[in-house]
């Protein structure tokens, strides 16, 4: 195999025709974080972006490997730290040496955190370390009156509980209104507003402190294709939103990404409501899949009807370079599968981080308290 290393805007139409051919055919890969078009935007904002092209003996291309190459040699996925979905987007039957792909890239070690399944030359190879994960899913491909049949008789309680919660809803703030695709760009900026006072809440890293998180999810919501649209659903209660969420779909799946509710609501389960009505609506859209994505939140649980198996871990060439990269990956994962893996560590890691959140926006509170001018 030949390979060839641009930056996603270098890629040639005949590229993107071939990417968007291997992306609708294969279930497997048709998720819209794998599509050329979250690439393309990814590489607007952050320079770091490239993409290989593999191809064949013939000069043609077979795949499309999108990346970022980091100091020393470290590779991460595009868009890594808000992408769901990596890997090689491929040609059927394709197989590629990962050593020989990543010194192509000029990469020492690539780390992933949701590597798709059917990766096997990433999985299987011997320069490496893998983990099986999974995302929590909603199966639609029996329509949205078999799901919720299911979870009427999983969890008729938990039903009865958010119709209920609805009615309550529409009585405090009034005539409950649905939106699958919004076209109302402030309403975006809402959904960042509330999503960044969540983050700093439980003390998590803010995504939209990052300039580039923010200019890739107002690029994206304009963006329409057939593999990847920007979908931005919101539950209205009395004309005003009081839950949000934007995400990518493809054809076949639609990304749960950014939700987030105003808490003034909190007590209504604003959020829950407006995921049931997003599977309702991606059912009528032919969606046959709701990507919950990674994460051990109630809520997912209580929706799910399976899982996506998923994979982390990192692939090398072998390197000294890269000996040192795997020896600080195995460092931060073996930290990570300690605390995960006690019921008393991850609770006290938790009220940790709550407790920081707290602390920091009562920071950022009382500054720019002391910054705001007193009117006379």
């Amino acid at each position: 195999m030949e390979f060839s290393v641009v930056r996603p805007r270098e890629l040639t139409d005949a590229d993107l025709d071939a990417w968007r051919t291997f992306h609708g055919a294969d279930p497997a890969l048709n998720h819209p974080f794998l599509a050329p078009e979250f690439t393309l935007l990814v590489g607007d904002v952050r320079p770091a972006a490239r993409v290989a092209v593999v191809y064949d003996d013939a000069r043609r291309p077979v795949g499309f490997f999108p990346f970022e190459r980091r100091a020393l040699g470290l590779g991460k996925p595009i868009g890594s730290g808000v992408s769901d979905f990596q890997g090689l987007v491929h040609a059927p039957g394709v197989a590629w040496d990962p050593v020989e792909l990543l010194r192509a890239c000029g990469l020492h070690l690539w780390q992933f955190d949701h590597l798709a399944a059917g990766q096997d030359p990433f999985v299987t190879g011997s320069a490496g370390a893998v983990r099986r994960a999974a995302s929590p899913v909603i199966g639609l491909e029996d329509g949205y009156d078999a799901y919720l049949a299911r979870l009427r008789r999983r969890s008729p309680r938990f039903l009865r509980s958010l119709g209920t919660k609805e009615r309550r809803l529409s009585r405090d703030a009034g005539d409950v209104r649905f939106v699958f695709d919004e076209s109302a760009p402030q309403v975006l900026e809402t959904l960042m507003r509330w999503k960044s006072a969540q983050y700093r809440a439980r003390g998590r890293v803010d995504q939209f402190a990052r300039p580039w998180v923010v200019a890739l999810l107002r690029e994206l919501r304009r963006t329409r294709s057939a593999g990847c649209t920007g979908t931005l659903s919101v539950l209205y209660a009395g004309g005003r939103p009081v839950a949000c969420h934007f995400g990518p779909r493809s054809g076949r799946v639609l990304s749960c990404w950014f939700p987030a509710y105003d808490t003034d609501f909190a007590a209504c389960s604003p959020g829950i409501l407006l995921h049931l009505k997003i599977v309702e609506a991606a059912a009528a859209q032919g969606l046959s899949l709701y990507d919950l994505g990674k994460g051990a939140e109630r809520y997912k649980d209580s929706l799910k009807t399976g899982e996506l198996p998923l994979f982390e871990g990192w692939v090398s060439c072998g390197s000294a370079p890269a000996a040192l990269r795997r020896l600080q990956a195995d460092a931060a994962h073996g930290a990570r599968r300690a605390v995960a893996g006690s019921p008393v560590l991850r609770g006290a890691a938790l009220r940790m981080l709550r407790v920081a959140g707290q602390l920091t926006e009562m920071s950022r509170r009382m500054a720019h308290s002391s910054t705001t001018p007193v009117s006379p």
